[in-house]
This record gives C-alpha cells, structure tokens and sequence, in this order.
C-alpha cells in the first residue's frame, strides 16, 4: 500500500518467472499428442513413420531445446540491457514471446514440426533473458532503497519469490493440461501458444511504467529521469535522499574495476567460493527435477498409476509445489540458507532412491505405486523448500560487487546446460536403466548436500568480509 507501484512492477517482473516455469511443464501433458503429430507429419513427408528411437530423438530436441535459447538469452542481455534499458529489454522479450506462440500455435495447421521446435527455442530464449538472465525493472538490486535492495515486495528475500513464482508457472501448466480445459489431441497447439496471454499484458503494462530509477542514474547518469521515475514508484514528492544514495553507490562502482568470467575462474581468492557457485547451480539442474517437470506423466505412467489418474495426480503435485515454495519464503531467514539447501538436497536424493525401490517391488506389491508418488511428491517439494531459490540468492552474498556479474554468468550458463542435458538424456536414461535411472540423480544431489555441509557456511546476515574469512 505503500508502494503501490513499485510493488506492481514486482509482480509484472516476475510475471517473467512464471512464464518460464510454465514453459517447463507446458510439454508433459500433450507429449502423446505432439509425438503422433511428428510420426503423421514424418509419414506424410516420407511415406513411412518414426521409428520409437527417432521420434524419442526428435521429442526430447523439443523438450531440451528451450535451455539452450536460454543460454544464448542469458548470455545477450547484457548487451540488450545496456543498450535498451531493463524496461526496453523486457518489452522486446515479450514480443519474442509473441512470435513464440505464433509458431507453436499454427504448426499443426502448417504440418511443421520445426515450427515447435523453433517456439520452444524461443521461449528459452525469452526466460533467458528475463528470467535468470536478470533483465526484469527492479529485481537484482534495483531497488530504491538499500533496505529493499535484493528483497522482493520487502518481505521475501529475493531468490525465494523466484522460485515460488516458477513454481506457481508449472502449477498452472499442470492445471490447463487437465483433459477438461487444454489437455485434448485437438487443443496441444493452443495450450503450448498460451505463453502470449501473460507476455501481452506483460507488454502491455510495461508501457505504463518508468524505467528502472537506479538503472537511469547509475548507468545513464540521468538525474532528472531517475527522480521523475521515483516520484511515480514511490507516490511521494521527498526522494532527495533515495537519489543521494544512489549517487553513492554511482561513486563507489564507478571506481571499482568489474572482473571478467576468466578472470573470476582465475583468482585463487575466490576459487571456493567459485566452485561452490559451480556445484550448487549445476546440482540445482542434475537433481533431477527437471525429468520431473518434463517428464512428469511418463513417469507416473511407469508407476502403473492409470491413465485416467495421472493428469489429476500431476496436478496434486503441482498443489504441493506451492505450499513447499511459500514454506521456503516464509524460513529462509529464520531458517537460514545452508539448514534449507541441505534438507531439499537429502529429501529429493532419498526421494529418488525410494523411486528405485518402489518400482522395483511393484510387480510384486501393486501398493508400491503409491509410494512412487510420494516419492515424486518429496522429490518436489524438496527442490522447492531450498534449492529452487537458495543458489541464486547465495551467488549473490558469495561474492563482492566486483565478481558479482561474472558468478551469475557462471552459475546462469551452468544451469541452462544442466536443464539441457537433463530434458535430453533423461528419455534414452530411463529406455537403459529402467528403475535404476533414478539412483543417478539420487547421489547427485547426496554429494551436492554433502558438499554444502562440509564446505559453505551460512551466509545469512554476514557481510563479504565474513564469509571470505570463513572459507579462507
């Protein structure tokens, strides 16, 4: 109430983080649907269909595709953000988003597989950008307030609230692929072209806001645009005090020398520090939970749950996904960060394991399958108590300002190959292993939780200065 606007902006903003999270689980419901597309398009071109590895081939591309767009989206919006301003970005990136649905919505219409395949590359490159590639207005310290710098809506450190908005996109996904709204043979290409709806009036509502006031003073030296920006943010005429900050903060970058991604990798200062970035953001991806949120229905239909039951079930776990996201931003600083990563990490480790078990005993003991539900359950809402939100945010207090933008590139690159190399391999993973496929994400994210206990300390409420003391 204070902030009216500025609190709208927020929302907006991390609009773009439940997009991204919906176009995770936008593919698991009309998966059979899109695959029959592929063979009768593969039959009508070449007079034959796809053999099952081939289509399996093809679909997992389609999966996979959208984290490489978002690699090449989180590597270019530095460029696009200097040139066109956080809020000019943003508003390009939604058009994107556009042209995204507009592929996937009339590829069936067209007998283009390719169309799919380029609106999912797309809508990567769209989450690159906006989501873990930092272009929103105000998130990633853009806040007019040192106070509010890093916390979302003043309530929630940020990292948390990113991961709760994910978390509300694949919700929604789940919801509109139920067989009653979006979840029809004859619906796939409206349901996957949805994105358009929150990018429009995303677009829509950019236009009503100011650019981003640290962004008009720190990086275009633009007083009297920062100060009318504060005015419409902050509703009050009394802002002198936030533009002297702000100028401070000016002084202080602008004498302080930012260091390269090789320089980064190179400083032997900061290498604990720099390896802690690598293993958690690549852990974050290799859990598992990605297979999760791509693959949700073929996993529960090898479970045994009927077919019938599963978009209902995929939905329950959506529910939960929820709850787990709020419970994360309510204790995280209470909790603090290493007690919430270390818990999410053993949870969806032993979760995975009981995945194995659960499906090995279920020929003998049918009750199993339910046991691998939960086990999916815990899987989730342990990714989403601690290690949805926690790296981001301990990226940030890892390292000074200096490193600061070199580390988020790392920990962000890493992340997008991870989530490729999950929703690409994870198909042909389980045709291998079968069962035991899941023992694979099981000590990925033991020795990710182990590595945490033995080697980070607790960031919360600690200064650079601490932290660096601490690892040293």
């Amino acid at each position: 109430l204070t902030f009216p606007l500025l609190s709208v902006t927020l929302l907006v903003s991390f609009g773009s983080s439940m997009l991204y999270g919906y176009n995770l689980a936008v593919v698991n419901s009309p998966a059979e649907h899109i695959k029959a597309f592929y063979n009768a398009t593969w039959s009508q071109r070449y007079g034959h269909g796809l053999a099952h590895g081939p289509l399996t081939l093809l679909y997992a591309l389609t999966v996979s595709i959208f984290a490489l767009g978002g690699l090449v989206g989180s590597l270019l919006v530095g460029v696009l953000v200097e040139r066109y301003g956080r809020n000019g970005a943003l508003s390009r990136s939604a058009l994107l988003i556009l042209l995204a649905g507009g592929f996937m919505g009339f590829s069936r219409e067209l007998g283009s597989p390719e169309m799919v395949i380029i609106g999912r590359s797309i809508t990567g490159l769209h989450s690159g950008e906006c989501c873990l590639g930092c272009a929103q207005p105000l998130p990633h310290g853009s806040g007019p307030y040192s106070h509010s710098r890093g916390y979302e809506g003043f309530i929630f450190p940020k990292g948390s609230v990113e991961g709760f908005f994910i978390c509300l996109g694949v919700f929604s996904a789940q919801v509109l692929g139920l067989p009653e709204l979006l979840g029809e043979d004859r619906f796939w290409p409206l349901f996957l072209s949805m994105v358009v709806v929150p990018a429009s009036l995303q677009l829509l509502l950019l236009h009503c806001f100011p650019e981003s006031p640290r962004y008009l003073l720190i990086e275009r030296n633009d007083v009297s645009g920062a100060t009318k920006a504060l005015h419409r943010f902050l509703g009050t005429p009394n802002v002198q005090d936030v533009i002297e900050e702000m100028k401070e903060e000016q002084q202080s970058l602008s004498s302080m020398e930012m260091v390269s991604v090789w320089q980064l990798l190179r400083d032997r200062s900061v290498r604990w520090q720099t390896l802690s970035v690598v293993v958690v953001n690549a852990g974050m991806q290799l859990s598992g939970i990605d297979a999760i949120w791509f693959y949700t229905n073929t996993i529960f239909k090898n479970t045994g749950i009927p077919a019938s039951q599963i978009p209902y079930t995929t939905v329950g776990t959506g529910a939960i996904e929820i709850v787990a996201g709020l419970i994360g931003c309510f204790t995280i600083e209470r909790v603090g960060r290493r007690p919430l990563i270390i818990t999410g990490f053993c949870a969806m480790g032993v979760c995975s394991a009981g995945i194995t078990i659960s499906l090995l005993l279920q020929a003998a003991l049918p009750w199993m399958r339910y046991v691998s539900v939960a086990c999916v359950v815990g899987i989730i809402a342990g990714f989403c108590m601690g290690p949805a939100g926690v790296p981001f945010l301990m990226t940030a207090e890892l390292f000074m300002q200096s490193h600061r933008p070199a580390a988020y590139i790392v920990g962000g690159s890493l992340n997008w190959l991870c989530n490729f190399t999950v929703g690409f391999i994870f198909p042909f993973l389980q045709m291998s292993a079968g069962a035991f496929c899941y023992l694979v994400f099981c000590g990925v994210c033991l020795l990710v939780a182990l590595y945490v206990y033995l080697i980070i300390p607790e960031t919360k409420n600690k200064t650079f200065m601490e932290i660096s003391h601490i690892f040293a």
